[in-house]
C-alpha cells in the first residue's frame, strides 16, 4: 500500500530502490506518528471534519497501535511502503472509510515532519539526562581523587603537576557546554510543522495551535514553507550538537586508551572490563573506550553528510530528504548506547599511585620550584632563569619545591562551582 497509490503499477525495481530500508528505520518513529496521527485526528473534530463518533473509534485503533509499539509486536511487512501507509491500513481495515480520514488536511511531508522531530526532541532530553548522570558521576569521581597526583603534559611531554580530581571535572565542565548545544538543538525541534501539508498549507480551516499544544511543542512553525525547508536544517542543528557531546566523550576515552598503557600506566580497570590478545597472554586491552572512541568520531562526520545531503536543495520538499532518516536515527542509538556504557565503565576505575621517583617526572615541579623563589623576593623573570640554568646543568632538585601545593586549592575552589552550573 502507499499513501500516493493511483492505481498505476510501479516497476519493482524502480520501487525497491525508491523503499530502500525504510520500513526497517520507520520502527523508530512509529510511536511519534502514531502519537502525531491521534492529535490531527482530535483536531479534525473540533473543526467538524470528522465527528466525535468517528474520533473515537480513531482513538481506539491508534491507541491499539501504540500498544503493539510498546510492546514490540507492530511490524511494517512488506506490502506496505512506510509506516504512515501500515498506521492508515490499519484504520481503515478495522474502520472502514473512518479509517481513510485520517489523512484530511495533511501530506505525508509534514507526516514524516512532525514525526522526526518529536523523535529528536524525545531522545535529544533522553541523552541530556544521561549526560546528566554521567556528569554526577564524573564529580563524585572527581572529590574521591583531588588530591590523587597526576601528571600534566603539554605536547605529550611531562609539564607540571595535576590531579585526578582535576582531570575528571573538568570533563564534567566540558559536559556542561554539550548541555548549552543540546539545549539549542531541541529549541529549534521544538516546532510544531503539523498543518503546513505539503510544504504550502492546506484550504481545510485546521487550528495549528490546538496540534501544536497537543503534542507538546513549544511552539509552531508559522510559516508553511519554512516547516518544509526544516527538513535538513534540524538535521544538521541536531547532528552538530551530537558531534559536540561525541568530541567530550570521545577525547575522554582517548586519555583513558593513553593512560591505561603501560608507558603512562596511571589508570586500570577490573580484568571483565578488558579484552586480551589471541598470541599475547598479558595484554589487557582498552576495547570499550576504543570502540567509544571510534562510534563517536562516526557520529562527529554525520553533520558533514546531512550538510551534503541538503546543501544545494531549493525550497520545497525533496526525495533526497529520505536518505536523512537513517543515520540520524542510528547515531541517536550509538550515542545512547555509549553514554550508558561510558558511564557504567568509569565508575570502576583504578587510579594508581604515581612513583614520582621514576626519572621522567624529575622536571615535573619546575614551575613550583620558579613560584617558591619568587614568594621568597626574588623576580619571576629570575627565577625562571635560575631554575632553567639548573635543569640544564643537570643540578636541579625538586626536593625543597612545594610539590603541587596549589592543585587542592584550585580543585576545592571549582568543584562547588561546576556543579552549580549544570543547566536545571
Amino acid at each position: 500500500m502507499k499513501l500516493w497509490d493511483k492505481g498505476i503499477t510501479i516497476d519493482k525495481k524502480i520501487e525497491g530502490f525508491t523503499v530502500g530500508n525504510d520500513r526497517e528505520i520507520d520502527l523508530h518513529i512509529a510511536k511519534y506518528d502514531i502519537q502525531a496521527s491521534l492529535a490531527h485526528a482530535k483536531m479534525l473534530e473540533t473543526i467538524d471534519i470528522i465527528s466525535t463518533e468517528e474520533l473515537q473509534q480513531l482513538s481506539e485503533g491508534l491507541h491499539e497501535l501504540q500498544s503493539q509499539v510498546t510492546h514490540g509486536t507492530f511490524v511494517i511487512e512488506s506490502k506496505f511502503e512506510d509506516v504512515h501507509s501500515k498506521i492508515e491500513f490499519e484504520l481503515t481495515q478495522k474502520y472502514g472509510d473512518v479509517g481513510k480520514k485520517i489523512h484530511t488536511a495533511r501530506s505525508r511531508n509534514d507526516q514524516v515532519l512532525v514525526a522526526l522531530q518529536l523523535f529528536y526532541k524525545d531522545n535529544l532530553n533522553n541523552i541530556k539526562n544521561q549526560t546528566r548522570t554521567l556528569f554526577d558521576t564524573l564529580l563524585e569521581l572527581a572529590e574521591t581523587h583531588k588530591e590523587a597526583l597526576l601528571p600534566g603534559y603539554t605536547h605529550l611531554q611531562v609539564a607540571m603537576p595535576s590531579s585526578f580530581g582535576l582531570w575528571f571535572s573538568a570533563y564534567a565542565e566540558l559536559l556542561i557546554d554539550d548541555i548549552y548545544v543540546l539545549d539549542a538543538a531541541v529549541k529549534t525541534v521544538d516546532q510544531n510543522p503539523l498543518g503546513s501539508a505539503a510544504g504550502y498549507g492546506s484550504s481545510f480551516p485546521i487550528d495549528r495551535n490546538f496540534t501544536t499544544q497537543e503534542l507538546g511543542f513549544n511552539t509552531l512553525k508559522y510559516n508553511v514553507v519554512a516547516a518544509q525547508m526544516s527538513r535538513g536544517k534540524s538535521e544538521r542543528t541536531v547532528s552538530m550538537a551530537l558531534g559536540s557531546l561525541s568530541n567530550t566523550l570521545t577525547r575522554f576515552a582517548m586519555d583513558i586508551c593513553l593512560y591505561m598503557s603501560q608507558n603512562f600506566d596511571f589508570i586500570s580497570f577490573p580484568d571483565a572490563l578488558t579484552t586480551g590478545s589471541s598470541i599475547m597472554p598479558h595484554k589487557k586491552n582498552p576495547d570499550v573506550f576504543e570502540l567509544i572512541r571510534g562510534k563517536c568520531n562516526k557520529i562527529q562526520a554525520l553533520y558533514t553528510e546531512m550538510l551534503l545531503l541538503t546543501n544545494n536543495l531549493p525550497s520545497g520538499y525533496h526525495r533526497d530528504f529520505q536518505l536523512l532518516k537513517e543515520h540520524m536515527i542510528t547515531a541517536f542509538e550509538d550515542l545512547k548506547n555509549v553514554l550508558e556504557i561510558f558511564n557504567h565503565s568509569i565508575q570502576q576505575i583504578t587510579v594508581k599511585k604515581i612513583d614520582l621517583n621514576d626519572e621522567k617526572y624529575q622536571y615535573l615541579f619546575t614551575v613550583d620550584s620558579i613560584n617558591n623563589l619568587v614568594m621568597d623576593g626574588i623576580s619571576f623573570r629570575e627565577a625562571y632563569q635560575q631554575i632553567g640554568k639548573q635543569v640544564q646543568k643537570g643540578t636541579y632538585s625538586a626536593a625543597t619545591s612545594k610539590k603541587h601545593s596549589h592543585i587542592g586549592s584550585i580543585h576545592n575552589l571549582c568543584l562547588d562551582a561546576i556543579r552549580d552550573k549544570f543547566p536545571d
